[in-house]
């Protein structure tokens, strides 16, 4: 890794770091990862987060990917992570997704910029319809994973990692990861993108029976307002803005 990092996320509430309370100077997997590059190579990191909940693979290249580029000085190393909110609205196309997101790719590299791209977390085992919001996860992995072997970009198959799909690194809305689940995230990408240390494997599964009336509780709390957003064709994300949209430095 250089000795100077500019690094800018891209993306929806995954890398904005919804669901992330820890007590860490930078929260989501985005900016512990910007941490963690300064620590494992004592280099002098400039953090950016240009992502928003709510947004579509189009919203974030349409919104983002040129605010990333225009950042003054340049980016050296951008982060792609989007696609999980259109795995789950009616109509869904790998192929029509990968087409835009590969011209993107070209974008980036054109520019001189490193880019990494990751599949995005996977929900489906305590959500409705989980089988075939798997399915979908699936087949945008496989997308992501051929576009980064074709452009040999480093690639972070969150969506298929072996741990990840238990509840411990899950917050209470069961669609964004808590600080366990953001922590390990960081852990793969600084292993994929920033040659950090192989992440350690997490303990066995701790398991244990949901109550009925804790079901209740979600469906009230959080499934029926996101179905009320999509009948409404309203966006959690609507009338945010970018939490670090300057260089901000990593101690």
């Amino acid at each position: 890794m250089p000795d100077t990092i500019r690094y800018v996320a891209i993306g929806d509430s995954f890398s904005e770091g919804i669901g992330d309370a820890g007590a860490v100077p930078f929260p989501g997997w985005t900016g512990r990862l910007a941490s963690g590059m300064a620590r494992a190579h004592d280099a002098d990191v400039r953090y950016a987060n240009l992502a928003v909940r709510g947004r579509l693979l189009a919203g974030v290249l349409d919104e983002q990917l040129d605010a990333a580029l225009a950042l003054d000085p340049a980016p050296t190393l951008i982060t792609f992570c989007a696609g999980g909110n259109d795995l789950l609205r009616p109509r869904f196309d790998a192929a029509a997704l990968v087409a835009p997101l590969e011209a993107a790719v070209r974008t980036v590299l054109d520019r001189g910029v490193h880019l990494a791209l990751l599949s995005p977390a996977d929900p489906s085992a305590r959500l409705p319809l989980g089988h075939l919001i798997n399915a979908r996860g699936d087949a945008w992995a496989d997308a992501l994973a051929d576009l980064a072997r074709r452009y040999d970009l480093p690639f972070v198959d969150v969506s298929r990692d072996p741990h990840l799909r238990r509840a411990e690194f899950w917050s209470e809305d069961r669609l964004h990861m808590n600080d366990t689940g953001h922590q390990r995230v960081a852990d793969l990408a600084l292993h994929a993108i920033g040659d950090g240390p192989a992440p350690i494997e997490p303990a066995s599964e701790q398991t244990g029976r949901t109550r009925f009336s804790e079901e209740l509780r979600y469906y009230r709390e959080h499934v029926l307002p996101w179905v009320q957003r999509r009948v409404t064709r309203r966006s959690s994300g609507d009338g945010r803005s970018a939490t670090y949209p300057a260089w901000t430095p990593v101690d």
